[in-house]
């Protein structure tokens, strides 16, 4: 019996989210409906003009492993935060929720806790500022073995890929949990990340990934064809592909199965954390012996469920919004 059940390596993220609506995003020159990389200044100047702000612990696979912990499987988050008031706020917040971060506070770091300003429009598009700070600085030596190779599923986050310790220590964390008998995957995050480091994802991919997770963009970005050319690729390449496709059919493949699981359209209240919780759906299935079929309605009903209200975890009992499905 492995220590964890999925084990989770990204960027830790504070997320601070307010509501505004567009004339605010353009007198600030926020671009609508994207995630922008910004400076510590420019944050800092966001962060002062956002009114009623909310915050919450983040990330784009840190949210997945909350979903999950929230679900009731074992789980750890290894992301890199510093010693100040967000980075103590992060650990204590995961700890709440039921997962493990076994990568302590670094103190008298240089860079700050991570932070991400979320603007949040009547239509429910969510404008993302994110200023990195220490979380992208994870590397091998965050990467603890004992952890990676106790865990039955390692998930991984495209966005740390960009840079080489980035890279480095996702190597050490799939190749330790091939050790214990796990299986590793990767969510590809962002199709201009792919396009940055397309040959060493597509490596990555082929060599060392059990299952990746990705929306349409950034699988034609992966492959630069067409979407089932892409597909096809990645299913002959790698174990278990999955393609959300923004309100249309999942996709899925392994081997010669192929599963189309319908998403039921609904007028959004906040999206930020869709493709995190729809990711936090099927893996729970996956982790947990499902058909493909089950995991993708599990993954579709998790992330319909996080656009219902503003913020990227669930509010609801997922469990119980399964059972009503006849799922579990």
């Amino acid at each position: 019996m492995k220590k964890y059940q999925v084990v989770g390596i990204g960027n830790a993220i504070v997320d601070v989210i307010a509501q505004c609506d567009d004339s605010f995003l353009e007198m600030m020159g926020i671009e609508k409906g994207i995630m922008q990389l910004i400076e510590r200044e420019r944050a800092e100047t966001l962060y002062a003009a956002m009114k009623d702000r909310t915050q919450a612990p983040g990330g784009s696979v840190g949210n997945t492993i909350a979903g999950l912990g929230n679900l009731g499987l074992s789980a750890a988050y290894i992301g890199r935060v510093r010693d100040d008031a967000l980075g103590r706020f992060y650990e204590v917040a995961l700890n709440g929720e039921g997962t493990d971060f076994p990568n302590r506070p670094v103190p008298k770091a240089d860079l700050p806790t991570s932070r991400s300003m979320i603007f949040v429009t009547p239509d429910g598009e969510r404008s993302m500022n994110t200023y990195l700070g220490i979380s992208a600085e994870v590397s091998t030596e965050d990467v603890s073995l004992n952890v990676v190779e106790n865990a039955e599923l390692l998930f991984l986050e495209g966005y740390l890929f960009d840079k080489d310790h980035g890279k480095a220590a996702f190597l050490k964390a799939a190749q330790g949990c091939h050790r214990g008998g796990g299986k590793a995957g990767i969510s590809l995050s962002d199709p201009f990340c792919v396009d940055r480091h397309r040959a060493d994802f597509r490596r990555l991919v082929r060599e060392q990934m059990d299952y990746v997770i990705g929306n349409e963009h950034e699988w034609a970005s992966l492959y630069q064809t067409d979407l089932e050319s892409a597909l096809a690729q990645a299913a002959s390449e790698c174990g278990l592909v999955v393609c959300t496709r923004s309100g249309a059919d999942v996709l899925i493949l392994r081997g010669d199965e192929r599963v189309e699981v319908p998403v039921h359209r609904m007028v959004p209240v906040d999206t930020t954390g869709a493709g995190d919780q729809f990711a936090a759906g099927f893996l729970y299935g996956y982790a947990t012996g499902q058909s493909l079929e089950t995991a993708g309605r599990m993954g579709c009903i998790a992330a319909a469920e996080v656009i219902s209200h503003f913020g990227a975890r669930p509010e609801s009992d997922i469990k119980a919004l399964f059972r009503d499905q006849g799922l579990i």
